[in-house]
């Protein structure tokens, strides 16, 4: 499957409504067999901006595509650069109320699988466990040569020490963790090579134009073709690697549920969209099923 590179969406105009009230989703979840889907809105609250929303990044950022990285040094200098800076702030964030209602809802038994299509790991950070990152995770690194995986704080030590006193100042963080710099920024930033061979190195993630690993697509196609309900939660869909995810569910006749503030590409086939944030939706859907949430005794 391989990630397109579709910028942007325009909803149709004859798409349903969003709703306010979660009751649809607290009934799927009291029911079990839930399979969530996250994008990047879910991460919106822990101060990384999502692609699409209001100031969404695309407004200001192209995201890298996986033919320019491994096409042009001076690419991969310019993205190293920006993602050096970035990772500084992104391995700072923490899980938000969203991340860790998921948690609860799989510590209660509620969810059968979470995949998620960000690679900022704060499910895990919150608790989730078994979560299949669609598009792979930054807290890695991989050589395109040999293959070799490595810590992304190993690389980032590597880097510090290549480029002592790199610390431009950025106008944001991009979901991607890659930073907002000019080329006069970026200069001559140093890039290393894999340690173990002198490849040419990359981040653990799927660029757009880049293939899903196909095992990691199958997994996902059977956790949905297991589910009793598919839960999207701060995702656009605009991207067809989770798109089609909704469009298996809605064949099989499994229902969808998406949480989203604005309208999404998989609005038609659900049988509701909760326009509330993330952080308030879960809170309260949690609530209602008296399930604890950051230690709170639910009401």
């Amino acid at each position: 499957m391989r990630m397109r590179p579709t910028l942007s969406w325009t909803p149709e105009e004859d798409l349903p409504p969003g709703s306010t009230d979660p009751g649809p989703v607290a009934d799927a979840l009291g029911t079990g067999g839930v399979v969530v889907l996250s994008g990047a809105g879910i991460s919106t609250e822990s101060g990384i901006p999502d692609y699409r929303g209001e100031g969404g990044s695309l407004s200001r950022h192209t995201p890298m595509t996986y033919q320019g990285f491994t096409g042009s040094e001076r690419a991969r200098r310019r993205y190293w650069a920006r993602s050096h800076l970035g990772w500084r702030t992104f391995r700072r964030a923490l899980p938000n109320a969203g991340h860790r209602a998921v948690a609860a809802f799989g510590r209660h038994g509620l969810l059968s699988g979470v995949i998620t299509q960000n690679v900022d790991g704060l499910h895990q950070a919150a608790g989730s466990e078994g979560v299949v990152e669609l598009h792979g995770g930054l807290d890695r690194v991989v050589c395109l040569s040999c293959g070799a995986l490595s810590p992304r704080r190993e690389l980032a030590r590597r880097l510090e020490e290549a480029n002592p006193g790199f610390a431009p100042v950025t106008a944001g963080i991009n979901p991607d963790g890659d930073a907002d710099l000019t080329d006069e920024q970026v200069g001559d930033f140093h890039v290393v090579p894999c340690a173990v061979c002198g490849g040419v190195l990359k981040p653990d993630v799927v660029f757009f134009g880049e293939n899903v690993p196909p095992q990691r697509v199958e997994h996902c196609r059977a956790l949905v073709r297991e589910a009793a309900s598919l839960l999207v939660l701060g995702s656009s869909l605009t991207v067809m690697s989770g798109l089609r995810f909704v469009r298996q569910a809605a064949r099989a006749g499994t229902p969808v549920l998406i949480v989203n503030r604005d309208p999404t590409r998989g609005d038609r086939h659900a049988v509701t969209r909760v326009a509330l944030p993330l952080g308030t939706a879960l809170t309260t859907v949690a609530d209602r099923l008296g399930i604890s949430v950051d230690g709170r005794t639910a009401a």
